[in-house]
């Protein structure tokens, strides 16, 4: 949990994140909200094969999944408002799952080198059995064509975090080198539209105007 906090009001619900996302909780943390951290544990991956079979926008994907994790988690934490998050990442019709290992992180970096991607990442709030809130927003990056050399020392460089990164890369790292245009939030690209949710908690009156 993070120090209290002058920016919310004394009666905003308790904030809960259902992910174990790293970036996801140094974002709200130095925005600085008070949040605790409970993973959901949803089937991602059957999640998808159905969805895919149905014939869903990656976008419609996203939000799915994060309305999955917030509601998991929002049945048993009674009155708190949980945050349930997802990123889907799309290059042309192919979507692509976080790398397993980093044979998969140069597959990755391979595959998307010299093309543009896009990043569909969805926020979504409930409160008990109500979804409340979402938001689904948009990145599209343009990488640059990747050397082999280059993808060896970048791997052998960021090693086995990268993995965390649906794209295998971290924007606010090395991942900066990857990429030669970017049209969208940043925060979005991180996989938290971050002002999206802060105006949103303003409105309901969790935090100081």
């Amino acid at each position: 949990m993070t120090q209290a906090s002058f920016l919310q009001t004394p009666d905003a619900a308790p904030l809960v994140l259902a992910s174990g996302s790293a970036i996801r909780r140094e974002l709200l943390a130095n925005a600085g909200l008070d949040f605790v951290v409970d993973p959901a544990h949803v089937d991602e991956a059957l999640v998808k094969q159905d969805l895919a079979r149905e014939g869903e926008s990656a976008e419609a994907l996203a939000e799915t999944l994060a309305e999955l994790k917030a509601r998991q988690v929002a049945l048993r934490r009674p009155g708190a408002l949980v945050l349930g998050c997802d990123q889907v990442l799309a290059c042309g019709k192919v979507l692509f799952d976080k790398p397993a290992d980093l044979d998969h992180v140069v597959g990755h970096l391979q595959a998307l080198s010299g093309k543009t991607h896009s990043l569909h990442c969805s926020l979504v709030l409930q409160q008990g059995e109500q979804r409340i809130w979402h938001v689904n927003r948009r990145a599209d990056l343009t990488m640059r064509k990747l050397s082999p050399e280059f993808i060896q020392g970048y791997v052998a460089a960021v090693g086995p975090q990268v993995m965390t990164s649906v794209g295998a890369y971290q924007l606010e790292g090395l991942g900066a080198q990857l990429f030669s245009r970017i049209e969208g939030d940043y925060f979005t690209i991180l996989g938290l539209p971050l002002l999206d949710l802060l105006d949103f908690l303003r409105a309901r009156g969790d935090l100081l105007a």
